[in-house]
């Protein structure tokens, strides 16, 4: 008998495989948020402005990467830089209206997707999933040093 894990293991690597929600999956129009913007602004979104500092430990992505990325998403007009508001030393990147917008389409765009592939499943399966979705990435943020993604 296979064990689940390995079923498990085979069903996730398919998941990244398809992409289907991230870069080129079919739902990208010109000019689209590219997968990296689309994961920092969400967290942004949830968790407030933002130093790179605070990106970094959240990422765990060494400081030069999200510069890079907020550097990006600052000429793309997605952030802007603030002053801490809670008065400390460094800046922070807090979502423009710009990006706003573009995150609530992106993120439109992919629960059509999903209503798509999901369109026969009762609503209890879709929700089902959805809890099995937020336990399995728990699981994974404990093991890789307990950085819990805050969730909305």
């Amino acid at each position: 008998m296979v064990r689940p894990t390995r079923q498990v293991e085979y069903e996730q690597m398919l998941l990244s495989r398809h992409g289907l929600l991230s870069q080129g999956g079919g739902r990208r129009k010109e000019g689209g948020m590219e997968r990296s913007a689309y994961i920092l602004l969400s967290r942004i979104r949830v968790q407030g402005p933002m130093s790179i500092g605070e990106l970094s430990d959240a990422f765990a992505l060494d400081a030069s990467t999200l510069n890079r990325q907020t550097a990006a998403a600052v000429r793309a007009g997605l952030l802007e830089r603030i002053p801490d508001p809670d008065g400390g030393l460094a800046r922070k990147f807090r979502i423009t209206a710009d990006g706003e917008r573009n995150l609530d389409e992106e993120r439109e765009a992919m629960v059509g997707i999903l209503d798509d592939i999901m369109a026969d499943w009762p609503d209890a399966d879709i929700a089902a999933f959805a809890g099995y979705l937020k336990r399995f990435n728990s699981g994974i943020e404990r093991r890789i040093g307990g950085r819990p993604w805050p969730r909305p």
